[in-house]
């Protein structure tokens, strides 16, 4: 392109890209060569001062944060807004945590999620989201398990790719944390060694699946991949992503810590650094960086945005968009179609569940009452209101009484004296969350970074000692309820029979001590800001709960993989989850993919991926038609999840649907060749309401040639 040619202005350049005037590519490069030598390294970091990060929480709330602004070209730049369960700025619309929205198995309704928080970022100045966060729970003490979804590849990559594209129907989406990012404690230090098969087939097909999906931009992780740090490692950035993928969006850092070197991190292929002028200023500045490499990530984030802008087909909303009625709905819906019923055992020869409108209900629980929306790290909403499980059940039940569990004599009263008692327990964000503090040694020490401009180093200690604390989560400390909490249902249920237990977090419990004590168990997670009219019309049968497990939840922590929060290495292997279950014979207290509703149905594979699914019982209902492959010639079978589709029926009705299989978990990939073929044995497929132990009705699995 030469003077002559039009793009003047980014608003220009969007207008002719969207008449199909001009290539985004060539209007980026048009708008690059009227960029002097500074605006050009604008776009590669954070329009925040290094100082501004001692306000840093409190900045992420009031608007967004951007970066790469070139105000004389109109250049917008990177307009930032977290967050996985709703937009972090102002008070807007809180939605249920990731691992909730898993639950409810529906990539369609997560879209939708998708969608509100686009309109709702886009409203408050955003263009482009954080919220896509599809890192593996590897272990269910991960203190940010809340806002991934789940354990699985399969499920994580299909509900990721949903919000992905509600998002981009308003701003550019976002996926993080790339990759093996599943340890909170140790995130800035620990190097994750991980083998290429592992790597390629279990913890970054779901990352694949989002950028597929026409995710924009990647964040990279804290964390170290087989010694470099992610932020840096060319392997994952340039091999796989763009290389393997054809991934051509652009690619930022995590916040603040996320960049170890300024001149190998734009060389291995990270585009912005987020979102300070602490490093790359200094660099770019002193020419350390050749001019090619300034102008390929230039050109990227230039490019996308402009594809962004000039595809955009959405009107731009009002701001009586952000926690409208209908968002608050959708919140509601969520939350109902997410929560997962573990237990309904009968009492006098009845389901406790749901209760007559007539019961009279005694709640407990110091969670009961209070608005517990999950961690307050970065990700945290402020919704203009909350409803608490105890407000919610005073809707329907006023007269509802209430004590808070710290007197257990007091707890055996209240329960004794009603028809049925509510135990509200479980989680909050100083068991669980985003970890960053001011007190933090490795922090202190910039986290023990070998960043390489002394005058950054000197800054980095300054700004470490001076970060405003975002919450006091980090990996949960046990896996099991607080021991108070254990006994509290203890002294309930001996008191009343009829006992709800409702269990509020992030992730997998174990629930040993006490499930089988239970009438009822309702895994709420954190349920957002309509999560006590949720868990209300649960109880009641007003609505069903249409949660299914995301994840294994196991008998014995023993079971799982080895977790060290502090460690500064580890090694991930393809054993984790329901699989490591599997693998070890050990059987799940409930497993992936459980969950009880009010009705019941059967479910059997009449084709490769066709299943007839039958309500058999008296209410209309709805479930998850779940495909499972399996190797028939091992010795222990291991089922891995390769589809999924929700079906509603109304009470006695039959139907037949078809899966989208994905069959990634039963093929291998060469290292050498970077091709992917079947694995080895005899390959069949099974239908079942969950993960299956018996795997009766199934078929050879039809295979696409390699």
């Amino acid at each position: 392109m030469g003077d002559h040619d039009p793009v003047t202005t980014f608003d220009e350049a969007v207008r002719l890209v969207r008449a199909g005037s001009v290539t985004a590519d060539s209007a980026a490069d048009g708008l690059l060569a009227r960029m002097n030598d500074r605006e050009l390294c604008w776009l590669l970091d954070g329009d925040l001062p290094v100082r501004a990060a001692v306000r840093l929480p409190a900045r992420i709330k009031a608007g967004p944060v951007t970066a790469g602004a070139v105000p004389r070209l109109g250049i917008p730049g990177i307009r930032f807004s977290d967050g996985p369960r709703g937009v972090v700025m102002g008070r807007s619309t809180a939605f249920p945590v990731t691992m909730a929205r898993a639950a409810t198995w529906d990539p369609a309704l997560e879209e939708r999620v998708g969608l509100a928080m686009g309109l709702e970022a886009r409203a408050r100045g955003a263009n482009y989201s954080g919220a896509v966060c599809v890192n593996l729970l590897r272990h269910p003490a991960w203190g940010r398990a809340q806002e991934c979804y789940g354990e699985d590849p399969v499920l994580t990559g299909r509900m990721g790719a949903g919000l992905t594209r509600g998002l981009r129907r308003n701003v550019m989406a976002c996926v993080k944390h790339f990759a093996l990012n599943s340890m909170e404690n140790a995130r800035f230090t620990v190097d994750v060694e991980v083998d290429e098969h592992a790597l390629h087939e279990v913890y970054l097909p779901h990352f694949k699946a989002v950028v597929d999906a026409g995710a924009e931009s990647v964040m990279s992780a804290y964390n170290s991949v087989n010694g470099a740090f992610a932020d840096q490692n060319a392997v994952l950035l340039t091999d796989i992503l763009r290389g393997e993928w054809g991934f051509t969006g652009f690619v930022t850092s995590d916040w603040v810590w996320g960049t170890h070197d300024a001149v190998d991190s734009l060389t291995a292929g990270l585009d912005i650094e987020m979102p300070l002028r602490m490093h790359r200023a200094r660099s770019l500045r002193i020419g350390s960086v050749p001019r090619s490499v300034v102008v390929r990530s230039a050109h990227r984030i230039l490019r996308t945005t402009l594809l962004h802008y000039a595809g955009r087909t959405v009107d731009e909303p009002s701001p009586d968009v952000v926690a409208s009625p209908a968002h608050r709905s959708l919140a509601h819906e969520v939350a109902v179609r997410g929560a997962v019923l573990l237990r309904n055992a009968p009492v006098s020869g009845a389901a406790v569940l749901p209760l007559p409108s007539s019961s009279r209900v005694a709640v407990v629980g110091r969670l009961a009452a209070a608005p517990n929306l999950g961690d307050r790290g970065s990700s945290m909403v402020d919704p203009p209101s909350t409803s608490s499980p105890l407000s919610g059940l005073r809707t329907v039940f006023p007269d509802a009484s209430y004590v808070d569990g710290l007197d257990l004599a007091a707890a055996a009263r209240a329960a004794g004296a009603a028809d049925v008692a509510v135990v509200v327990v479980g989680m909050g964000p100083t068991d669980e969350g985003e970890r960053i503090t001011n007190d933090d040694p490795a922090s202190l020490a910039f986290l023990g970074f070998p960043f390489t401009l002394r005058p950054v180093q000197r800054l980095a200690s300054w700004l470490a000692r001076r970060v405003t604390r975002f919450g006091p989560g980090g990996d949960r400390t046990r896996l099991t309820l607080h021991p108070h909490d254990e006994g509290l249902i203890a002294a309930v249920t001996d008191a009343n029979p009829r006992t709800v237990v409702v269990v509020i977090g992030g992730s997998a419990i174990i629930m040993e001590a006490w499930r089988s004590r239970v009438a009822a168990i309702l895994l709420a997670w954190y349920p957002g800001m309509e999560g006590g009219r949720a868990i209300a019309d649960i109880l009641t049968g007003a609505a069903e709960p249409g949660g299914r497990l995301p994840v294994a939840i196991p008998r014995d922590a023993a079971h799982l993989p080895f977790f060290d929060a502090s460690a500064r290495r580890i090694r991930y292997d393809a054993w984790w989850g329901q699989r490591k279950l599997d693998r070890d014979g050990h059987r799940a207290a409930y497993p992936f993919g459980f969950g009880l509703g009010y009705s019941t149905f059967t479910m059997t594979l009449v084709g490769g991926r066709r299943v007839r699914v039958t309500n058999t019982g008296d209410r209309a209902g709805s479930t998850v038609a779940q495909v499972y492959a399996f190797d028939a010639d091992a010795d222990r079978p291991v089922p891995v999840l390769v589809g999924f589709a929700r079906v509603a029926l109304d009470a006695g009705a039959t139907a037949e649907v078809d899966v989208d299989l994905d069959l990634t978990p039963t093929r291998q990939r060469d290292p050498a060749t970077r091709t992917w073929s079947q694995r080895p044995g005899r390959w069949q497929v099974v239908a079942a309401a969950h993960h299956p132990d018996v795997l009766d009705g199934a078929l050879d699995l039809v295979s696409p040639t390699s």
